[in-house]
């Protein structure tokens, strides 16, 4: 579209700005943009939670149009949870609504004397009062905005009392169920007091080349149609990967201790759907359909309807903390949702808890009286209230699970992280590709910046195309660490490309519906560069992406060190199942990992790799500040 709206809070002053050409060519859109902008315009050190953050709302160039997976959006910042590079994906029809209002990105800086609100309709923007809206949940501030303003169609993306009480994992919600989840992106716009950001537009996305691209976009459909996978996901959603991680073994209990859940049956996508399934909803644009509401009809959370939970948040809120009540799940997810809590890391602060009172480092009276045994379903929703409005322990539990064993002296070596951040539902154990996915991973631990598949779900011909069939059957052996660094290097690539067009994940599965010849097509017919049609120039482009995040990190004093895994990974064998004896040799695919990327021993990018990718700034400030 051209425009970047820059809201400076502290001034009250709103600015349109032309997107910079260059930023254009180099970074395409979306992460890419957000990279280049946090890395230029943060000091390092800064306090992610002081008016001096940036909080970029991002789409990207296909966002809008009729390609399929398109409707979404992300959220940049510096992370108040892991004190590095924070970024966040949601889906709905908000990143839509902003570019039909003209605006590729949203950038917030400063703080509100009072809270406030971001009413954009189209060219005529302004700052709101929000004092009656602070202290509500989510679902009540999206309700009231778009009664104030008369409109049922206007897209909100907001926080609840999690944001505005800056617990540290607070997201920003939109459409009631879509969450931008991870890093703590809602503690930095409560911390703004930006209460929400309300959008309205009326303009068309135009394409560079409309015939190509539509032959494109048709095509991109018929293909989503007709795979398989993706009809399993329109039928399910992501529950469907509870059966599947139960069946080998890395389906994560009793926080991380195991990857056999006893009540797996009770939480299968099949049990789901047959016993609780009300409605099926979509993002913009998408055929996949892969969003769930399901309805509680007996026992303690009978009356229950609520969107979710995805297979996350079955695994955060149940077989992690050891609890089959899909009811109870549900409820906590609901819960997250309208308090605007990350549902990964409130359940997984929930099972560092319980991990530590069954070893007896935290008594009843350390936990206001509650009794956080494994299974204890009403203890756990009972303890997701309390760290949103951050009573009693609530209130250390939602500094996130290092900084709260950090504050209790107690219980560090049972925190499952990745700098800072809590474990998504995989195991490095039983998934070595995963296991390193998760400790090079520019945001903490992470299945979502790079996630191979092919070592679990097979399709050597697949792999063979794509890697050699030389390098068979390692590539697709989930507990051998041979190739896991060339994997896991070429899926971060891709998915940096695909987090700048921005497209949903579910669009670069295995086997792929996309990958990166489809992007290259795509982004140049809808752009009319050129380059970005030729793929040596669009994999320049992700690396180039990809060291500017880890330079923001390095710069952050981040380095070798902070590429690790919890010692359950790498020193505890997976204790029964298909895994069981197997441990994550970290060391050896990171070095391999290092070398592809063109970094140091030390994990930190040389100058010459810099230097290459048009990055020699980066490389000059890396080295005044005494990181290279």
């Amino acid at each position: 579209m051209g425009q970047v709206l820059r809201v400076d809070l502290t001034k009250r002053k709103v600015l349109v700005e032309r997107l910079p050409k260059e930023l254009a060519l180099n970074y395409l859109g979306g992460t890419g943009f957000a990279a280049r902008i946090l890395f230029d315009e943060l000091e390092p050190g800064m306090n992610a939670l002081g008016p001096e953050n940036r909080l970029i709302f991002g789409t990207g160039p296909l966002t809008g149009t009729l390609w399929p997976t398109a409707g979404r959006w992300a959220v940049y910042a510096k992370s108040p949870l892991t004190d590095i590079w924070g970024e966040s994906h949601c889906g709905g029809f908000f990143g839509t609504e902003l570019k039909f209002a003209g605006y590729d990105m949203v950038i917030v800086q400063g703080r509100a004397d009072d809270p406030v609100y971001l009413w954009i309709d189209d060219d005529e923007v302004q700052l709101l009062p929000a004092k009656d809206l602070w202290g509500r949940n989510t679902a009540e501030t999206t309700d009231m905005i778009r009664e104030a303003l008369g409109d049922r169609e206007i897209e909100v993306a907001c926080i609840g009392q999690a944001g505005e009480r800056l617990v540290r994992f607070a997201c920003i919600m939109h459409n009631y169920q879509d969450a931008a989840g991870r890093t703590g992106m809602g503690a930095v716009m409560g911390s703004k007091r930006l209460k929400a950001v309300a959008v309205r537009g009326s303009r068309a996305v135009s394409v560079a080349d409309d015939e190509r691209f539509m032959e494109l976009a048709e095509e991109a459909h018929r293909r989503v149609l007709e795979q398989p996978q993706a009809r399993e996901m329109t039928k399910y959603g992501t529950p469907l990967l509870v059966a599947y991680k139960s069946e080998i073994g890395e389906l994560p209990t009793r926080n991380h201790q195991t990857g056999i859940f006893g009540g797996a049956q009770k939480l299968q996508a099949d049990t789901i759907r047959a016993k609780y399934f009300a409605k099926v909803r979509s993002c913009f644009g998408c055929c996949i359909m892969c969003k769930k509401v399901n309805r509680i009809q007996e026992g303690p959370y009978a009356g229950l309807i609520s969107g979710g939970p995805e297979y996350e948040g079955i695994y955060s809120l149940g077989t992690n903390c050891g609890i089959d009540d899909f009811g109870a799940i549900l409820k906590a997810n609901q819960l997250c949702n309208l308090y605007g809590l990350d549902a990964i890391s409130a359940g997984c602060v929930v099972a560092w808890l319980m991990e530590c009172y069954e070893r007896g480092l935290l008594s009843r009276q350390d936990c206001d009286g509650l009794e956080p045994t494994w299974g204890n379903h009403e203890v756990m929703v009972t303890l997701i209230e309390k760290i949103a409005k951050r009573e009693g322990i609530g209130d250390v539990l939602a500094e996130g699970s290092y900084r709260a064993a950090q504050r209790l002296g107690k219980g560090e070596e049972y925190v499952m992280h990745v700098k800072k951040l809590e474990i998504s539902g995989q195991d490095g154990r039983t998934h070595r590709s995963v296991a390193l996915t998760h400790a090079i991973s520019v945001r903490g631990a992470d299945h979502l910046r790079s996630l191979v598949t092919v070592d679990q779900l097979g399709y050597e011909d697949t792999a063979a195309k794509r890697y050699g069939r030389d390098k068979l059957p390692e590539v697709c052996d989930p507990y051998s660490e041979r190739y896991k660094a060339l994997v896991v290097k070429d899926a971060e690539d891709t998915f940096a490309i695909r987090d700048s067009l921005i497209v949903c994940w579910y669009s670069c599965g295995w086997p792929p519906i996309f990958w990166m010849p489809d992007f290259a097509a795509v982004a140049s017919a809808a752009t009319g560069v050129e380059k970005f049609g030729k793929l040596e120039e669009l994999y320049r482009i992700a690396q180039r992406i990809c060291n500017l995040r880890r330079a923001f990190n390095v710069r952050e004093g981040l380095d070798r060190r902070h590429d690790m895994l919890p010692k359950r990974f790498t020193h505890e064998p997976m204790p029964e199942g298909p895994g069981k004896g197997q441990v994550a040799n970290l060391e050896i695919m990171l070095n391999e990992y290092y070398k592809l990327r063109g970094w140091s021993e030390n994990g930190v990018p040389t100058k010459q790799t810099l230097d290459e990718l048009g990055l020699s700034d980066v490389a000059e400030e890396l080295k005044r500040l005494g990181r290279l």
